[in-house]
């Protein structure tokens, strides 16, 4: 067994190469400037202007810079109390010089300095020529990011003097409340990244080097404009969808050719496959006919799904010949709480029954069988009982002492872990945190007598009620933490999961008598490297992730997309299935860019060649559907950035999809959501 214990201290990677790849992602995000003969892009210098010169490049503009100096705290210049630009423009964080006592010799002292190194600049940069007239223009302000705001808050002011028609402000990296505070003073804001916690803008880069005064006038004297110079977007864009499209291989409906799909998987022992939302038909069909040929030609004994331990628990004994259901349709129906259709629905119940007829050949063959086994912990009150029940029938004293210590969550009424967990993070009720560790201590510490009672049935039963207790024990702590952070919720979920993961492979290496292999099944937000996304700078870990940095060579990372179709969601938490119509992608995404390779279902590797890593490695957005879909606020709530040749090892793209069937259809899903363009259909 891995050491589940033990997570990387690495510190997360960051989103953009360089301000070069930065200024191309916000070129992308600029489009709709492309090609206007008003628009001029300010480069704030020095650090803006590279960024701001692949921007020019994009759009096919004018290119300057524009200086602003940040007035430093003194003695502590690396705080800002406010920022200096041309023509005199003094912008001053007032209750910050006034806390600090700062007298207005000091201030002057600060301005007067920063004030000859403006100048300095200024004449470094352009020399003898006059700043670009910006008169009646559309003025695009690039920096390489922003903490406060103040440098860009004085560059608006002073240009606003020189009456542009608009002022659009964009940066790669900004605080949200900073973008939020300049949306009230331009005219438009593009912030591309909006870190939590923000840190430091260079916290976003690989490369931050300080910019010199040389690389800035080469910039500036570097057409971004005029015959033979390229459109820097257009070319990487359409390059890129080139190079995917040499390097892509077929896989209709979503599955790749068997021979793809084995030198893909090789000899990994763990294949996590992924789905860019929760409720496509064509993400679940691929997964699960990916998945057969895993079993039956790679011999995978294990399905491993991001599903509650004891309703996956149930399908286990369905499709290995045990317990008392009759169906998969019935051994399905554990699976009661919210979102209910991500397993109740008609692909899994087909791939369940196909699993049942696997099994049974293999019996009768005498080949090992393969399980269904589920990851997640949100069966708080469903686990306590299966743990109850299971000693109950071994050990009747042990079970009134787990009765005792579980009784401790009877002060929260009902089974919502998220009472609990409101009632405990808020000193509202009591936390039951002891009680559930002493259980968990209490069933290991008799783990080998109980096992020891009967056979290889006997043994999976001790390890399903202690996989049980466990799950108490970590969504415990996850209710109790989702109240205190995202981060620190998620990660404890995903790392439940990983070591759930590793617990079951140790479990069926031990009953097999050999190396287990396994398929694991979540979304592509769990199954990705979090290590190449945006949310990893934030301090989020994945399931991806730490299956990595546990088996290395021997895992493998699949994830999927669409560009365009319809999902089964909800529009909120605990809502009814929906079928609702999927947007179109968005420019500069992973999405947008693979619906350009032209192709109706293909596979890209990441690590085809250098040329398709490389061109995959770009930050770009990507889009993540889970249970819940909000088309109206589609870029804040369901796109973050990412590094895809990091992220995945390989990508299957479907680009038209489809609804993922509920076995219970609700009256919302069958008439399902209207196309914006209906009735026309234009």
């Amino acid at each position: 067994m891995k050491n589940s214990g033990q997570t990387s201290t690495v510190r997360p990677e960051h989103i953009f190469r360089d301000r070069r790849e930065a200024g191309r992602v916000l070129g992308e995000l600029l489009e709709a400037y492309r090609g206007d003969p008003r628009v001029v892009v300010l480069g704030l210098a020095r650090g803006g202007v590279p960024v701001a010169w692949e921007v020019a490049a994009a759009l096919g503009a004018a290119l300057d810079a524009f200086v602003v100096r940040k007035l430093g705290v003194p003695g502590r210049e690396e705080f800002a109390m406010g920022a200096l630009a041309g023509r005199g423009v003094v912008v001053l964080n007032d209750d910050l010089v006034r806390d600090l006592a700062i007298t207005p010799e000091q201030l002057r002292r600060v301005v007067d300095r920063e004030g000859r190194e403006l100048v300095r600049r200024e004449a470094a940069y352009r020399g003898n020529r006059p700043p670009t007239d910006v008169a009646g223009r559309i003025v695009i302000l690039v920096d390489d990011g922003l903490a406060t705001g103040a440098s860009m808050h004085a560059a608006v002011d002073a240009l606003r003097e020189r009456e542009p028609e608009q002022i659009v402000v964009a940066v790669p990296a900004a605080p949200e409340s900073t973008c939020r505070d300049l949306r009230a003073v331009v005219d438009d804001v593009v912030c591309a990244t909006m870190p939590f916690p923000f840190r430091a803008v260079g916290d976003s880069f690989w490369n931050f080097a300080q910019v010199t005064d040389e690389e800035v006038r080469t910039l500036l004297r570097t057409p971004t404009v005029g015959p033979g110079t390229p459109n820097a977007r257009m070319l990487e864009f359409d390059s890129a969808a080139g190079i995917v499209r040499l390097a892509s291989r077929e896989a209709p409906d979503g599955v790749p050719a068997p021979q793809d799909l084995l030198d893909l998987v090789g000899d990994a022992r763990i294949v996590l496959i992924g789905e860019s939302s929760h409720g496509t038909h064509e993400f679940y069909a691929a997964r699960a006919e990916i998945t057969r040929r895993l079993i039956e030609e790679k011999g995978f004994t294990a399905v491993a799904a991001e599903a509650d331990w004891p309703d996956a628990y149930r399908v286990n004994r369905y499709v290995r010949g045990h317990g008392s259901d009759t169906s998969a349709e019935e051994a399905l129906r554990g699976f009661e709480r919210f979102p209910a259709w991500m397993w109740r629905n008609t692909v899994v119940r087909d791939f369940v029954a196909w699993l049942r007829e696997h099994n049974d050949r293999c019996a009768a063959q005498g080949r090992d069988q393969t399980g269904f086994y589920g990851l997640d912990l949100y069966s708080l009150h469903r686990s306590m009982r299966e743990v109850i029940d299971y000693l109950d029938r071994v050990d009747p004293v042990a079970a009134q002492r787990a009765r005792a210590r579980y009784s401790c969550f009877e002060h929260v009424s009902g089974e919502d872990g998220q009472a609990y967990g409101y009632a405990a993070a808020f000193s509202a009720g009591e936390s039951c945190e002891q009680q559930v560790v002493d259980q968990l201590v209490d069933l290991q510490h008799h783990a080998l007598e109980y096992a020891r009672r009967g056979g290889i049935l006997a043994d999976d039963d001790q390890f399903y009620a202690e996989r049980n207790v466990w799950s108490v024990r970590d969504a415990e702590e996850y209710y109790r933490t989702m109240f205190g952070g995202r981060v620190s919720s998620w990660n404890l979920r995903d790392r439940h999961m990983a070591d759930t993961l590793d617990a079951l492979i140790e479990h069926l290496d031990r009953r097999l008598g050999s190396t287990a292999r396994v398929v694991v099944w979540a979304h592509n937000s769990h199954v990705g490297d979090a290590r190449a996304t945006e949310v990893g700078t934030q301090g989020e870990l994945t399931v991806g992730q730490l299956v990595r940095e546990r088996y290395r060579d021997d895992c493998r990372l699949i994830g999927f997309s669409t560009y365009a179709g319809t999902v089964t969601a909800a529009g909120e938490w605990g809502g009814p299935a929906e079928r609702k119509v999927v947007r179109a992608a968005l420019p500069s995404s992973v999405e947008e860019l693979f619906h350009e390779v032209g192709k109706d279902a293909f596979l890209v590797r990441t690590d085809h060649d250098r040329r398709t890593a490389d061109t995959l490695r770009v930050a770009r957005l990507e889009r993540a559907i889970g249970v819940i879909y909000r088309p109206e606020t589609e870029r804040q709530s369901h796109y973050f950035y990412t590094r895809l040749s990091d992220q995945f090892d390989a990508l299957i793209h479907i680009d038209t999809t489809h609804a993922l069937e509920p076995l219970e259809r609700t009256s919302l899903w069958v008439e399902g959501e209207m196309p914006e363009t209906y009735p026309f259909a234009l």
